[in-house]
């Protein structure tokens, strides 16, 4: 979480107003959602138990001036798949393979 925290402060200082693409997995979106959306653990816990991410979905958000006193990123969209379907793609979601025994 660390690093996440640290890849968001560069983001910010770095490449403010900018358009940032960030490419990841499940749990990279998530904690990125847990820290945009100050989310507490409980509350990120029960969105990964609702479903899995679809491949290729995509998850915005969008700076929103009115908020705060200086403005926040505000979710825009959440595992957006609407142009894999347009294109005849199918959408998968491949749960997530134990590489070990869990204890």
């Amino acid at each position: 979480m660390l690093r996440l925290r640290s890849v968001l402060d560069t983001i910010t200082r770095e490449y403010r107003g900018e358009r940032v693409l960030i490419v990841g997995h499940q749990v990279i979106v998530n904690c990125f959602r847990y820290l945009l959306e100050r989310c507490d653990e409980q509350a990120i816990l029960a969105i990964d138990k609702a479903a899995d991410m679809p491949n290729c979905g995509v998850t915005s958000y969008a700076f929103n001036p009115a908020l705060g006193w200086h403005g926040k990123l505000q979710s825009d969209l959440c595992n957006f798949v609407a142009p894999l379907e347009a294109a005849g793609t199918p959408v998968t979601a491949q749960p997530n393979m134990p590489v070990a025994p869990e204890s």
